[in-house]
Parts: structure tokens; sequence; C-alpha cells
């Protein structure tokens, strides 16, 4: 594994793009999914105990060394864009443009169609420890999310950490202990994964929680149905998978009808007709239970959607990418929205 990485870190310091599609081919060499990179992070479970400290620090050195490679060369391209060097960047944005973040609208869109039903809006911060990101959330202590490879840690303490999901806000919530609770948890999360034109270090979730007496299943398929249909079409088809997640029991992801394709089959839907869009299911006791909660007179269901996702299938865009980029180009397309 050494060697391995030795061998990478050899070519990384010796490359120079000289054209951005070179920088393309590079970052996805080692960076993407199924990249150099990502082999290595796959490897890790093969690394004797003993070592693995050393070499997942090694590991995390390597990536922050190949996407501090990418953003230095990408700065020799943006000049070829051409796309904010005729605009005064001083002057007020809004007032010039009038735009909106495509993000922003798909937010505050979502957060109108839930507060009609009575949800109210709680926020948290980003920076969490790990009882309200896991340990509260039913995830065992051995869990793959607990590992530096998939999650940022502030210090190195692991106790704290930037939050991988919003439901660190619902825990603290549950914890005050002011029931019926119904609500929902806007927010920027982060999780350590390759940037690609379907991926993100960075991205947004909306989560819902509603805990009462007597809340079923059928209770949340409700809303759910009433929320797909209010910002997607009353024509759009839905369907429940089930599914598992530590911190609901049972679990199930939601799909809808692919609305770029209209269920005929594209790239984006995988030619299946059909785009996974959030993951719900009735709280696991244990949640209740870790906070304060008497599971036998209360239940309750939670939900979860990437903003990004959804706002990928309004816009059909198709590069996750364009949403952090900050090109007026992109954005200025949404001034009307």
């Amino acid at each position: 594994m050494r060697e391995k990485i030795e061998k990478i870190l050899n070519e990384v310091r010796d490359f120079n793009a000289s054209t951005k599609e070179e920088l393309d081919n590079f970052r996805i060499t080692y960076l993407s999914k199924k990249g150099l990179v990502p082999a290595l992070f796959a490897d890790f479970k093969t690394v004797a105990p003993e070592l693995r400290k050393e070499i997942g620090m090694q590991l995390n050195e390597l990536k922050n060394i190949i996407q501090q490679k990418v953003e230095e060369q990408l700065q020799k391209f943006e000049g070829q864009q051409g796309d904010n060097s005729a605009i005064d960047m001083s002057m007020p944005a809004t007032a010039m443009h009038g735009g909106r973040h495509p993000l922003s609208i798909v937010r505050r869109d979502i957060n109108a169609i839930f507060e009609q039903l009575g949800f109210t809006i709680a926020e948290g911060t980003e920076v969490e420890d790990d009882f309200h990101v896991f340990s509260a959330l039913n995830f065992p202590p051995d869990h793959p999310a607990r590992d530096m490879q998939d999650t940022f840690f502030v210090t190195k303490n692991p106790d704290v950490l930037l939050r991988t999901h919003t439901s660190s806000i619902q825990v603290r919530v549950m914890e005050q202990g002011k029931l019926p609770i119904r609500i929902i948890a806007p927010g920027r999360v982060f999780r350590n994964e390759a940037i690609s034109a379907r991926a993100h270090c960075i991205f947004h979730q909306i989560e819902g929680l509603y805990i009462d007496e007597n809340v079923s299943f059928a209770d949340l398929k409700q809303v759910l149905y009433h929320f797909v249909q209010e910002y997607f079409g009353p024509d759009t088809k839905i369907r429940f998978r089930p599914s598992y997640f530590p911190f609901t029991e049972p679990s199930a992801e939601m799909d809808i009808s692919c609305n770029i394709c209209g269920g005929k089959g594209c790239n984006i839907c995988k030619h299946t007709g059909w785009v996974e869009i959030l993951g719900c299911g009735i709280c696991d006791p244990n949640i209740l239970i870790s906070s304060g909660i008497d599971p036998e007179k209360y239940t309750g269901y939670a939900f979860g959607m990437g903003v990004e996702r959804i706002a990928m299938l309004k816009y059909q865009i198709n590069d996750l990418r364009l949403f952090f980029e900050n090109d007026l180009r992109f954005l200025q397309q949404f001034e009307q929205a």
C-alpha cells in the first residue's frame, strides 16, 4: 500500500496540464468513483490494524494533495472562460442581476410545501459531535460512516466533526422534549467524497421529522405523495422500495418517474424510468429512547432528501459541480425563478 501511494504521489507532483480537458482526465483518473485513490480507500480494509492509522493519514494526505493540484491548475484555465471578466464584482449583485441561486430557489419551494402541512423549520450548527451525528442515531461503533475516508473530522479528537447529515438537528430537537414534533431541517452537510458530475464533498439536505401518538407509515406516505405532486406535478408517478437505515425501521427509498424522459428511460434514470429522490422510514425505538422519548407512547417518521438531486431534476442539470462554481452565466439563467 505504501508503494502504491508513493508511486501516485510522484506522478501527481510531476503533472502539469496543458489543457482543461487534460486536467479533467487527470481528475477522473485519480478522484472519480472508479479512480485510483478511491480504489486505494477500498483496499484500506486489508491493511493490518497496527498500520491503519499511518496508512489512513497517508491516504488522506494524498487525496488532499491531488485535490489541491486540481484546484491550482484549474485557475490558469479560468481566464479562458470569459465568464466574470466584464462584470464589476464590487456592484451589489441583487441590484445588478436580480438572480438567485437554484439551490436557494429549490430549498425555498420545498420548505414552503412542508410549512403548509404544519412543519416548522429547525436549524443547527455544521460542526457537531459524534453523539448527535452517529451514536444517537443508532450507528454502531464500527459503521463505515465513522471512518476518516467518509467523514471530515475537525480536530484529532474524533468526537468533533462536520455533520454528514442534518439528522443531528432532529436529535437536538428531540432532546428538548417538547412533543409533538413536526419539523424540517434544511442545511449544508459534508462528506469526504471525490468531486465529480454526480458527487461533491459539500451538498445540502432537507430532512423531516414527525413524532406524535399513533404515527404510522401511512401518514408518512401521504405526506410524501403530497410533496411530490405539489413540486413535480400531479402526473408524477411514485414508488417505494424497501431499504435500510440505522435510524428507521421499517425503511424505504422513494422513487419518482423520471421527468426528463417521461419514464421512457435515459442516462439520468439509468434507463429505468425511475429516479430515487429520498430515503424515509419509521423512527427506530432506540432513537426515541436515546433522546428521552417514550417509544411505548410515541411513534414517528423521518425522511431526508438532497437539494442538489431535486434541483438537477427540476432544471435538468447534468453536472452537480455547476452549483458550486459561481459562474454568472449559469446563475443568471435563474433570474426570474
